[in-house]
């Protein structure tokens, strides 16, 4: 018996749908905000009981471009990166619910079965254990099944539950890692198709070309290079930190089920 999966311990798709909903929600509304107050210029200081100047040709306001007009630079391609950054985001705020200690290692089930095996009541433990199933719970109920096959057979089945366990949480936390090497590669990919299309426009002008023809493949090639990076570093950095959490707790419920298990090796010798 191998016990249940975790299902604590692995945000479903309809948690990680919830997620996704609220990141790109909060994403467009940081968008929308940065716009309208960020990048709006200061309108002009009254001054008062001040005469009014004599009228003169105002020059000519620069424009300052909004961030939605960053974005819609880097084309189909800057759209994919934010939508990995979306994604990614999601990922790391269901992880770091999800990868707790608490979830991963329950302390009132820790507890509980500590307690059954100082009365040598197994059958209980082992109940314990599959009606809250969790990344600890799961791997003792493993060798708990395999109580009258003797310490070898127990061992065996908990250290195979464990590698499939452990296995389901890196692969999970893979998908960060993922992210994080796929957005600078879509950034450079975004780079070398604006200077693609920048060289293009140089080599069918019959004129020297303006700058201002040149600007929408180079701002391509920028933006793009910049929203890679940016998605990628702080993913990578998550991916890190989720990484040893997770080494952190499998060696943590080792230390714990050998203990707990170590008294049918000694009754064996």
């Amino acid at each position: 018996m191998y016990g249940q999966p975790i299902s604590s311990a692995i945000p479903s798709s309809r948690r990680l749908g919830t997620v996704l909903l609220l990141t790109l929600l909060g994403w467009g509304f940081l968008t929308v905000f940065l716009d309208q107050i960020l990048l709006e210029p200061p309108g002009p200081i009254a001054l008062a009981q001040a005469p009014a100047p004599a009228p003169v040709p105002a020059p000519t306001a620069k424009r300052v471009k909004s961030l939605l007009g960053y974005i819609n630079d880097g084309g189909w391609i800057g759209h994919t990166i934010i939508g990995c950054s979306i994604i990614g985001l999601s990922l790391v705020i269901t992880f770091a619910f999800q990868f707790r200690r608490d979830l991963l290692v329950p302390p009132e089930v820790l507890g509980q079965v500590e307690q059954l095996f100082e009365e040598e009541n197994y059958e209980e433990a082992y109940h314990i254990c599959e009606s809250n199933p969790s990344f600890f719970s799961t791997i003792l109920a493993a060798g708990l099944g395999k109580l009258d096959q003797g310490y070898e057979e127990m061992e065996k089945a908990m250290i195979e539950t464990g590698d499939i366990e452990a296995n389901k949480l890196h692969q999970k936390v893979g998908y960060i890692s993922l992210i994080a090497a796929v957005a600078p590669m879509l950034g450079l990919f975004g780079t070398v198709s604006g200077m693609i299309a920048t060289f293009n426009v140089i080599a069918s002008a019959q004129t020297q070309p303006k700058p201002a023809d040149l600007a929408s493949g180079i701002s391509q090639a920028l933006v793009t290079t910049y929203e890679g990076l940016l998605v990628a570093i702080p993913l990578t950095v998550f991916f890190v930190i989720f990484r040893n959490r997770i080494v952190n707790i499998i060696l943590e419920v080792g230390g714990l089920t050998e203990e707990l298990m170590s008294r049918f090796k000694v009754r064996k010798a």
